[in-house]
């Protein structure tokens, strides 16, 4: 069963390396070092390479679903849920860092049945957070003059770069860095004037 000391101790090798190297240039055997255990152990918990590569896009995907599904769940003014969203998903995002250069950089080396999966999963994400941008619209407290597919990829593609230029070493904590990003979206999508 996953879950086990020793699947978390290959999933930690697999990130590093996935995330330092790249997938295509990571072999079984590296990960297997890294992780000091047998490939015997390793195939005890994963099937494939490509199996681990999944798995660490079903424990993320499945992370921020959970959390997406609880703040909704709290209920409230939109305006405070899509905040409360958009700080998540990115402080969560910095937090998994590793799992999240892999995510964005591996998709395409994933099989086609799990790259569905994938593609499938994060739309479904995306069509909860279009959802609140949706009912904000509808409450005349954000934009309607941009499509609202053009909204969400302007905050997920923020999301998307993290790995290329925030570090746990800088001056900004995760909360101040999703603060920060939020309040640029929140603005930027609330209605005013010109755009009513």
């Amino acid at each position: 069963m996953r879950g086990s000391r020793v699947a978390d101790d290959v999933t930690r090798a697999a990130v590093e390396l996935f995330a330092t190297q790249g997938y295509a240039h990571t072999s079984v055997q590296q990960i297997v070092e890294a992780a000091g255990v047998t490939k015997g152990a390793m195939y005890h918990y994963f099937e494939s390479k490509d199996d681990l590569l999944f798995g660490i896009y079903d424990s993320l995907l499945s992370l921020q679903k959970s959390r997406l599904d609880e703040i909704i769940a709290r209920g409230g003014a939109v305006d405070d849920v899509l905040r409360a969203v958009c700080v998540d998903v990115i402080e969560t995002s910095i937090e998994f860092m590793p799992e999240g250069t892999v995510f964005f950089r591996s998709a395409h080396m994933l099989s086609e049945s799990r790259r569905q999966e994938v593609t499938r999963r994060r739309r479904a994400y995306h069509d909860e957070f279009a959802e609140l941008i949706e009912r904000g619209q509808a409450e005349g407290a954000y934009r309607a003059d941009i499509p609202v597919a053009v909204l969400v990829a302007h905050f997920f593609s923020d999301v998307h770069y993290l790995s290329h230029w925030y570090s746990p070493a800088g001056p900004e904590g995760k909360t101040v860095v999703a603060e920060q990003l939020t309040d640029l979206f929140m603005t930027s999508i609330r209605r005013t004037d010109a755009s009513a």
